[in-house]
């Protein structure tokens, strides 16, 4: 599979990455504001909120996500207080609370995105057992232009038969290409996740993967889906 990273995200994003032999970050592509690349969301007794990296964007409108640098070194700190604020309550705030306390102090000296994203991606992989090799786009060899043709080129470079993607995808990923090349191009299903005991009803999946683990902690993997069968 290959696709930008997140920051902290979803228990899907996660699905996806144990269901695959390598997951590629596509982080050479071009940054999109008010995205899911520098922000995602956690449950408060008010609602959903935001916890958003603040990134340099003013004149910087074609930068890719590669280059984007954060903007204010306090922002993990800030992000540590709400997340203990609004889950102290948690079921399994002690067990969780310390192994997320540990990736942002080590993340608060980071000057680039795609290096926090990077860090909080590998180190939850980690706490749920996922082994998935972890790759950047550029590491392969660039030559094609067209956004099929250069997914396609990283594919056959990792020795790719199958490409797994989400179905945002849909709207502009020809299958025929793949399969010119004998790839085969499967879509995902991110429905059909069972409720887990979540803080502050009504229940809400699309929160960050931090929320199922502060929530259940070593229990995380009963309530997805890929993640169970590798696992345990």
């Amino acid at each position: 599979m290959i696709t930008q990273s997140n920051y902290i995200p979803w228990k899907g994003y996660f699905d996806s990455i144990a269901l695959v032999d390598i997951f590629i970050l596509y982080d050479e592509v071009q940054y999109t504001r008010r995205d899911w690349r520098n922000r995602n969301l956690i449950k408060t007794p008010q609602g959903l909120r935001w916890l958003t990296i603040p990134v340099e964007v003013k004149g910087k409108y074609y930068q890719s996500i590669k280059e984007v640098r954060i903007a204010d070194k306090s922002w993990a700190r800030d992000h540590l207080k709400t997340i203990h604020h609004n889950y102290a309550r948690a079921g399994a705030y002690k067990e969780v609370f310390p192994f997320l306390e540990e990736l942002y102090m080590r993340a608060e000296g980071m000057e680039y995105l795609t290096e926090v994203n990077y860090l909080f991606l590998r180190g939850i992989m980690d706490y749920l057992g996922i082994s998935t090799p972890l790759r950047y786009s550029w590491e392969y060899p660039h030559e094609s232009e067209g956004r099929n043709e250069r997914l396609v080129e990283i594919c056959l470079a990792a020795g790719a038969t199958d490409y797994y993607t989400g179905p945002a995808a849909r709207t502009y990923l020809s299958e025929d290409i793949f399969a010119a090349h004998g790839i085969r191009v499967h879509w995902l299903d991110y429905g059909g996740y069972p409720e887990y005991p979540q803080l502050y009803p009504p229940f809400q999946h699309q929160v960050s993967i931090i929320d199922l683990l502060l929530n259940v902690g070593a229990d995380a993997y009963k309530y997805m889906k890929y993640v169970r069968r590798l696992t345990r």
